[in-house]
């Protein structure tokens, strides 16, 4: 896009405000993992939840989707992680809600979408207690696949049911990559 899709505006205002907006009603805390807090400091005050927002830079730098995944994961107080890209304006709290509750039923570690293009593991909730060992195991192993560390935890895949019974709309796991899709997007969200 030539420009930090986080910060471009959708709908007047950043589309990373977007997504914070959409999550924070189900949220315990909110973490926004990036290597350039000082452009994301307006969040502290925009959202209203100054005590549950946090700006976390990656602690394991250059490693890419899998770092930021430990970073998240790492830096969370609380037992389960839904993570989330700052790129997916349908981002759905009541998907992250059913997902979680499926991670408890199921006894399961990790609860994700998988489609055609394969895993959704930025739309997707982990246990941290059994998921950052094993994060931390694949980036010590010079591992790079966001996925690389699911045969050593219980993974639960959301079937097409489980996804329309939560997202009706087929839309959440959507991310915005060209200037097309983000007006695209733009367009839906205003039905």
């Amino acid at each position: 896009m030539g420009e930090d899709k986080a910060l471009k505006p959708f709908l007047g205002r950043p589309l990373i405000q977007r997504v914070i907006d959409r999550l924070s009603p189900i949220a315990d805390e909110l973490i926004v993992t990036t290597n350039r807090p000082s452009e994301y400091g307006y969040l502290n005050t925009s959202t209203g939840s100054v005590h549950r927002l946090r700006l976390i830079s990656d602690l394991k730098p250059d490693r890419g989707a899998l770092g930021g995944l430990y970073t998240a994961v790492a830096s969370a107080t609380h037992p389960l992680v839904a993570v989330v890209a700052c790129d997916m304006p349908f981002a759905s709290a009541r998907l992250i809600e059913g997902m979680s509750r499926l991670l408890v039923e199921n006894e399961a570690d990790v609860v994700i979408a998988k489609s055609d293009e394969g895993y959704e593991p930025i739309h997707a909730v982990y246990r941290r207690e059994t998921c950052l060992p094993a994060i931390e195991s694949a980036i010590e192993a010079d591992q790079w696949k966001v996925i690389a560390w699911f045969p050593q935890v219980k993974v639960y895949t959301l079937s097409s049911e489980d996804i329309r019974r939560y997202d009706p709309s087929g839309l959440a796991f959507w991310n915005v990559n060209t200037p097309e899709e983000f007006m695209k997007a733009e367009e839906i969200a205003q039905y």
